[in-house]
């Protein structure tokens, strides 16, 4: 059971997480300060320090449950599973809960504005897609374990990370462009693209 002195550290850390995200998603990130941040939650950037490690770590701490919590997922997936059916399963399976992942820290509105703050701001554009690669690492040496072969010598899980790592990066581009910003978009995006990996990779593309 958790204990007044965490709940306390826990709603802190969660009204610094909140307060950021506002604040980069309606001033921009490169504009807004650690000192802002803190002051909205009437802090001190001492305190702000002691939850995170800087304005990346808080812009993309919700990303990261979010992300955690799949590669739990596939964790959990059946062994006989194929690993792109894992991928895919482990994703439209784990939706709701990484949507309660997300929203028992901020809004999902609030989440969701923040990936369109991502593609806008080089800076953070730079760093998720430097972290996403981590998570792709992540995820490929989880496949891998799972299938019993050695992720350096054997490409196939690399490979199967980074079509679905793709998938995804394609469904972001397309929802940030689209005018309906409703969660479920995001989730009927994947499925479409991920149905249509196997004849994109090996059908033929021109009509009879």
């Amino acid at each position: 059971m958790e204990t007044l002195r965490e709940r306390k550290k826990r709603r802190t850390r969660e009204s610094l997480l909140r307060a950021a995200l506002e604040l980069f998603t309606t001033q921009g990130y490169e504009r807004t300060t650690v000192d802002e941040i803190a002051d909205a939650v009437d802090v001190s950037q001492r305190t702000f320090f002691r939850y995170f490690a800087g304005k990346e770590d808080v812009a993309f701490a919700v990303q990261d449950m979010a992300e955690a919590a799949f590669v739990a997922a596939v964790r959990a997936r059946p062994p006989h599973e194929a690993p792109m059916r894992a991928l895919r399963q482990a994703f439209l399976e784990s939706w709701d809960e990484m949507r309660e992942t997300v929203e028992s820290v901020v809004p999902v509105e609030l989440h969701l504005n923040m990936y369109r703050t991502i593609e806008a701001e080089p800076a953070l554009l730079a760093a998720r897609l430097r972290r996403l690669a981590a998570t792709e690492e992540t995820l490929a040496r989880v496949l891998a374990e799972r299938e019993g072969v050695d992720v350096d010598t054997d490409p196939r899980p690399r490979l199967a990370v980074a079509v679905f790592g793709g998938v995804m990066r394609i469904t972001e581009q397309q929802w940030c462009t689209s005018e309906d910003s409703g969660p479920e978009v995001i989730r009927s995006l994947t499925t479409s693209y991920l149905d249509q990996v196997g004849s994109a990779l090996t059908g033929n593309w021109r009509a009879a």
